[in-house]
C-alpha cells in the first residue's frame, strides 16, 4: 500500500538510500554495520513520515495528541537520513519569533509571557512537515485525510446542533439567545476553533472539486462531504469565518470560472432570503447587532484598546500575554468608552494584526503580514506557470492560496492564529503549498532545455 506516495527508485522510498542498496548492504564490499545503520536510518525516516501525517490528522481531534506525535516525528527525523529543510516562508516567521523574544525582554512581566516561548514548538511543524512531505501524492494524502476527518467532525457538530435545538424547545427559550453562547464545536473546546478548521476543510474540498484531476471518480463522495462541512460551518454561526470563507470561495470560483464567481453573491443573497430565521438574524447582526447578545460592540472596544497599546508601545508592545491581564487591558481602555464594558471575552483583541502589534510591537505584526504575503506571492507565481489543466499541483496551490485568504480575512475579526489547532493546520497547509511550488519549479526547469 503506497499511502502518502513513494519516491522514485533512485532516491529510495523515503528520500534516503535506494531500496536495493538497503537490501543488499549497498554492495558486497560495504561492511554489515553500515548496512544496518542505513536500514535503521531509513526506517526512522519512514516512521517520521507516518508520525507527521498522524500529527496533522490529530489536529482535528486532539491538539495534545497532535503535539505528542509532532515531538516523536521530530525525534525520528533527527535520527533519520532525511535531509532537513525549511520552506521560504520560514524567513519572516523566524523574524516574528525573534521579535517575540525581544518583546519578552522588555515586558514588565516576562514570566507571564513564557507561555508564548513554549508555544514556539508548534512552528517546528514547518521543519518536520516540509522535510518529510516531498511529493504531491504525499501532501494530497494529507488533504484527503483532512477531508475525511473534517467531515466526521462536521457530522459531530451537526448532532450537537440538533441537541441544542431540542434543548431550546424543552426549555421554551428563544433559540438564538439559547444557542449563541454555546455553539457547536465538534471535537474542539470552542466553536471558533471548530469553525476555523472546518473553513480549511471546506476550501480544500472545493479546490479538489474544481482543480483535481481525478475528481470524477470521487465526486460522489466529495460533494456530500462538502455539503456536510458547509452546513456545519453555516450552523456554527461564526460570522468572521462566514465572511472569510466567502472571500476565499470567491477566489476559488474566480480562478475556475469567472461567471460562477459572479453568480456567487446572488446565490448567497437568495440563500439568506430562504434561510431559517435564526440564521437570518445572525447574518443581519453583522451590521445590526443585538446589544448584549452579539459581540460587535466588545470587539470595537478591543480594537480601540489595542490601538492605544500600539500608540504607547509601538516597537516592542506591552509584552507577550500582557493583553490577557485585566489590569493591563483596563489601563489602556479609552476614557470615552462607558463602563461597564459590553459583555464579551476580553482575553485577546479579536484581530491578530492588532493583537501582535499591541502585544509584541509593530515589527512582529509586519513579520506575520510578510509571511502571508510571501507565501501568497510564491503560490501565485507557481499557479501562473502551471497552466490551466486539472492537476494535483493546481489543486494544492489553489487550496493553499484560499486558506491564506481565509486566514487573512478572518484575522481581521478574530485572533485565529493564536489558536494552536488552527495554527498547526495552517503551517502544514503552507508546507503543502511549498511542496507544490517545488514540483512546479522542477517542471519548469525540466521544460526549459527542451524548449531551447
Amino acid at each position: 500500500m503506497r499511502l502518502l506516495g513513494q519516491a522514485n527508485v533512485e532516491q529510495g522510498p523515503l528520500f534516503g538510500p535506494a531500496r536495493n542498496d538497503v537490501r543488499n548492504g549497498a554492495g558486497p564490499c560495504v561492511p554489515q554495520l553500515r548496512y544496518w545503520r542505513l536500514a535503521a536510518s531509513h526506517t526512522a525516516g519512514r516512521i517520521a513520515l507516518w508520525l507527521t501525517f498522524a500529527s496533522a490528522m490529530a489536529t482535528l481531534v486532539s491538539i495534545a495528541v497532535s503535539q505528542i506525535l509532532l515531538a516523536l516525528a521530530l525525534g525520528f527525523l533527527l535520527l533519520s537520513d532525511v535531509p532537513m529543510r525549511w520552506p521560504r516562508v520560514a524567513i519572516p516567521i523566524a523574524g516574528f519569533l525573534l521579535w517575540t523574544f525581544v518583546s519578552l525582554v522588555f515586558s514588565p512581566d516576562p514570566a507571564r509571557g513564557t507561555i508564548q516561548i513554549r508555544k514556539m514548538f508548534v512552528y517546528l511543524m514547518l521543519l518536520v512537515a516540509f522535510s518529510v512531505f516531498r511529493t504531491l501524492p504525499q501532501v494530497k494524502w494529507v488533504a484527503l485525510g483532512w477531508m475525511a476527518i473534517g467531515t466526521a467532525t462536521a457530522g459531530r457538530g451537526l448532532i450537537q446542533f440538533w441537541r441544542d435545538v431540542l434543548g431550546a424547545r424543552a426549555e421554551h427559550r428563544d433559540f438564538y439567545t439559547y444557542y449563541i453562547a454555546d455553539r457547536i464545536r465538534g471535537f474542539m473546546s470552542h466553536w471558533m476553533t471548530f469553525s476555523g478548521q472546518e473553513m480549511f476543510i471546506l476550501l480544500f474540498l472545493l479546490a479538489f472539486v474544481l482543480f483535481a484531476p481525478d475528481v470524477r471518480k470521487r465526486l460522489w463522495i466529495a460533494v456530500p462531504c462538502a455539503a456536510a462541512v458547509g452546513l456545519a460551518l453555516v450552523l456554527s454561526d461564526t460570522r468572521s469565518v462566514w465572511i472569510a470563507s466567502l472571500a476565499a470561495m470567491f477566489y476559488l470560483l474566480w480562478a475556475w470560472n469567472k461567471w460562477a464567481a459572479a453568480a456567487m453573491p446572488v446565490i448567497v443573497v437568495v440563500g439568506l432570503l430562504f434561510a431559517p430565521k435564526p440564521l437570518q438574524e445572525r447574518a443581519i447582526s453583522i451590521v445590526h447587532p443585538k446589544k448584549q447578545t452579539d459581540s460587535n460592540e466588545h470587539r470595537i472596544v478591543c480594537w480601540r484598546t489595542g490601538w492605544e497599546m500600539i500608540k504607547a508601545h509601538p516597537i516592542v508592545g506591552v509584552g507577550p500575554e500582557e493583553v490577557s491581564d485585566a489590569r493591563v487591558f483596563y489601563r489602556y481602555v479609552p476614557s470615552d468608552i462607558p463602563r461597564p464594558l459590553p459583555e464579551g471575552w476580553y482575553g485577546h483583541l479579536h484581530n491578530f494584526y492588532i493583537q501582535y502589534a499591541a502585544e509584541r510591537g509593530i515589527p512582529a505584526a509586519l513579520f506575520i503580514v510578510a509571511a502571508l504575503a510571501l507565501a501568497a506571492f510564491d503560490f501565485a507565481r507557481a499557479l501562473y506557470r502551471s497552466g490551466r489543466r486539472r492537476t494535483d499541483e493546481r489543486f494544492i496551490l489553489h487550496a493553499a492560496m484560499a486558506c491564506i485568504i481565509g486566514t487573512a480575512v478572518s484575522g481581521v475579526f478574530e485572533h485565529n492564529l493564536g489558536d494552536t489547532e488552527v495554527l498547526t493546520m495552517f503551517l502544514v497547509i503552507l508546507c503543502a503549498g511549498y511542496v507544490a511550488v517545488g514540483r512546479n519549479t522542477a517542471a519548469v526547469e525540466e521544460s526549459a532545455p527542451a524548449a531551447a
